[in-house]
C-alpha cells in the first residue's frame, strides 16, 4: 500500500477538475440550503418540538440519491473507456491501491461536501444567538450519520463505476443500488406481509439493516455498535466486489 497516498493524492486533483464535482457540489448545496430555508420559515410561523438539525437530516437521502453518483461514475468507468488502467497497472501499483485510492477521493469529497452544510447552522446561531436551535446531540448524530453511512454509499458507487465502461451506465446504477439500500429497505420494514410469525426472522433482519431507522437512532444520540459493523462490512465487501470486478474485466479485456 505504499503507494496508496500518491494514487490519492492524485485522484483528489482529478476531482477538483472534473465538471461533475462541481455540477454535484452546486446542487447538493443549492437542495440542502432550500432544505434548510424551509425548516427555519417552519421554525418562524410555529413552534417546533424537535430541533432543526433532526429535520435536517431527515432529507440527506436525496442528495447522496444524486450526489455519489455524480462523485463515483468516471473512478473507474472512464478508466476502463480510456484504456488508462492497464496502463496505471503496469506500474508498480496493486488494483486493491488503484481501488481504494479512488474510493477514498470520491469519500473525501463527499465529507466535505456535507461538512459545508455546518455554516447553515453557524450562520443561524450568530444570528439568532439562541442556543436551543442549535441542539449538539442531533446535531453531532446526525453528521456522524452521515460520515460512517458515506463510507458504504461511495463504495456502492465504486462498485457500480467498476462494472461498466460508459459513465451513464455507472451513474445510474449506482443511482439504483442507493434506492435498493435506501429505499428498499424502508419498503420492506413498512410491509404488511413481514408482520407474520413465520416471518419474523426475515422482519428482524430488514430492521437491522434498515438505513432511515439508523438516522433516527444517530440523530437521537443512539449508536448501536451493530449499526457501524452494518457499514463497515458493507463497505468491505463492496470494495472487494470493486477490486474483483475490476480484475475480471482485466481478464477479459
Amino acid at each position: 500500500m505504499k503507494h496508496f497516498f500518491t494514487l490519492l493524492s492524485h485522484e483528489i486533483r482529478m476531482l477538483l477538475v472534473s465538471p461533475s464535482t462541481y455540477v454535484a457540489t452546486m446542487l447538493f448545496l443549492l437542495f440542502m440550503g432550500f432544505i434548510f430555508t424551509g425548516i427555519l420559515e417552519n421554525y418562524s410561523k410555529t413552534a417546533q418540538e424537535v430541533s432543526p438539525a433532526n429535520v435536517f437530516f431527515q432529507f440527506f437521502w436525496f442528495p447522496v440519491l444524486f450526489m455519489v453518483p455524480l462523485l463515483t461514475m468516471k473512478c473507474l468507468a472512464e478508466e476502463r473507456r480510456l484504456g488508462t488502467i492497464e496502463t496505471l497497472l503496469t506500474t508498480p501499483v496493486t488494483t486493491t491501491e488503484v481501488v481504494l485510492g479512488k474510493y477514498a477521493a470520491a469519500y473525501l469529497l463527499y465529507v466535505t461536501l456535507w461538512a459545508a452544510t455546518g455554516g447553515f447552522f453557524y450562520i443561524l446561531y450568530k444570528f439568532v444567538g439562541d442556543a436551543h436551535f442549535i441542539d449538539a446531540g442531533p446535531l453531532v448524530g446526525g453528521y456522524l450519520f452521515v460520515a460512517v453511512s458515506g463510507l458504504f454509499f461511495i463504495a456502492l458507487g465504486v462498485l457500480a463505476s467498476s462494472l461498466t465502461r460508459n459513465q451513464a451506465v455507472a451513474a445510474v446504477l449506482g443511482f439504483v443500488l442507493l434506492v435498493a439500500v435506501i429505499g428498499g429497505t424502508n419498503y420492506l420494514a413498512n410491509s404488511a406481509w413481514l408482520d407474520r410469525d413465520a416471518l419474523r426472522p426475515m422482519k428482524d433482519t430488514v430492521e437491522y439493516v434498515r438505513i432511515l431507522a439508523h438516522r433516527d437512532d444517530f440523530t437521537r444520540g443512539v449508536i448501536d455498535t451493530r449499526q457501524l459493523l452494518f457499514y463497515l462490512s458493507g463497505t468491505v465487501l463492496a470494495l472487494i466486489f470493486s477490486i474483483l470486478g475490476v480484475e475480471a474485466k482485466l481478464l477479459h479485456s
